[in-house]
């Protein structure tokens, strides 16, 4: 069969997706047979009546296969996170050191930041000198002597999502659970990978905010990869507020580095749970996290790691030599009282509005701004507390900031929620 529309019509019809017609499909998307008109079609399809379970491994398979996949010779296991997005996440540039320093290794394929979510190629394009884009060769031998790497997608990765994923914005269909988990599973299941430990946020920083959406996402995410071949778990955890106290890139992979060196707060704790998480997928005990993440070897992996992408060799012990500084900084006032509410996404946005993400993937960041010591859920704030401080390009940038910052902030008494609010497990 070489006709898409006998696969597109079984869709629509209800009678689902099999095996050879992903593969036509995904083919067809990857070498241009299927033509704009069919896809988006078939992202209508899949969006009005569904894959099915059966379908969504197919798809996700056949997607995964329309470009190169990694295959490893290595003396441990190939293990990977991935997160949904969200406000002040740098899980990436703790968590990859970390299962290092345990053994694993870690060929972590990321991308950038687009809307109000950052993306953590752009966090890492802060430090100077790091290069993201490396040729196969490079990245295998960085994986195989310092035991981790975060690099982008090289163009012969997954091709079939690349081309449907610009379609399913054009058509309006971005939203289908089946399109979004052969999308983020046909890329990181590209990478060859023995185990992936899934991030699924929750909350009004999300992309989705609602828990039984984030529910059925990671429902389906771990049924699919498990389905596909590869261990996996999800946690569904909070981002009803920022997940650290900074948003903005190289504000983010300054706390990353604290965090690092053995600093408390919520990145290091929901670092531990993805680690133990990960390491259960492999056989491993989690026993002895903490004292790994204190004992400083992860630190030390992380700036190897920086280095051998080109970054500074001294990153770790000086961070403030490294990171660029924004002009202007200021802080956010607010009346007395305990902050009740925060609208994350607006977060993200200020941070957009500062410069420091992009709206369309042709527009260049400025690393030097965004927020930090953000105030979190029950915090006191009030004269001597501010919500924030803004890092801006210049004083109109700031007082912009300041002002959608204190938007996104309402007083009360209301408790933060647990971090961690589910585990899905196959």
């Amino acid at each position: 069969m070489t006709d898409p529309r006998p696969v597109i019509a079984a869709i629509r019809d209800g009678r689902g997706l099999d095996g050879p017609g992903a593969a036509l499909i995904a083919q067809g998307l990857a070498d241009g047979s299927v033509s704009d008109a069919q896809a988006g079609a078939f992202a209508m399809a899949v969006l009005t009546r569904g894959t099915g379970p059966a379908g969504r491994v197919a798809l996700t398979r056949a997607m995964r296969d329309s470009g190169h996949v990694l295959q490893w010779d290595l003396s441990g296991p190939v293990v990977d996170k991935h997160s949904t997005g969200g406000i002040g996440d740098t899980v990436s540039l703790v968590l990859a050191p970390l299962l290092a320093a345990r053994g694993c290794f870690v060929p972590m394929i990321s991308g950038r930041g687009l809307g109000h979510t950052g993306g953590t190629l752009d966090k890492l394009e802060a430090i100077p000198g790091y290069r993201c884009d490396l040729p196969e060769e490079e990245f295998r031998r960085i994986v195989r002597q310092v035991g981790c790497a975060i690099v982008s997608a090289t163009g012969d990765v997954a091709p079939a999502d690349r081309r449907l994923y610009g379609i399913r914005d054009e058509s309006g269909t971005v939203e289908s659970i089946d399109l979004i988990t052969a999308s983020i599973l046909s890329k990181k299941l590209a990478a060859g990978l023995d185990a992936l430990v899934l991030d699924v946020k929750a909350g009004s920083g999300a992309i989705l905010k609602k828990p039984d959406s984030a529910g059925r996402l990671a429902q389906a995410l771990v049924e699919t990869a498990n389905g596909a071949g590869c261990r996996t778990t999800a946690l569904i955890t909070d981002m009803d507020q920022p997940l650290a106290r900074s948003a903005g890139n190289a504000l983010e992979v300054a706390e990353a580095i604290a965090t690092l060196r053995g600093a408390p707060g919520a990145l290091r704790d929901l670092t531990l749970a993805l680690a133990a998480e990960a390491l259960a997928l492999v056989g491993q005990s989690p026993e002895g996290l903490e004292a790994a993440l204190d004992g400083g070897q992860p630190a030390e992996i992380f700036g190897r790691m920086v280095a051998a992408q080109g970054g500074p060799r001294d990153l770790i012990d000086r961070p403030e030599a490294h990171l660029a500084r924004a002009p202007v900084t200021v802080p956010v006032p607010a009346p007395q009282g305990r902050v009740g509410r925060i609208d994350v996404t607006a977060l993200g946005h200020a941070v957009l509005a500062l410069g420091g993400g992009r709206v369309r993937a042709s527009e260049a960041i400025d690393p030097r701004v965004g927020l930090d010591r953000l105030a979190k859920l029950g915090d006191a704030v009030g004269p001597d507390a501010p919500l924030a401080m803004v890092h801006a390009a210049d004083d109109t940038a700031a007082q912009v900031a300041v002002a959608a910052v204190q938007a996104a902030y309402a007083l009360g008494d209301a408790a933060p929620g647990p971090l961690i609010r589910d585990r899905i497990a196959p």
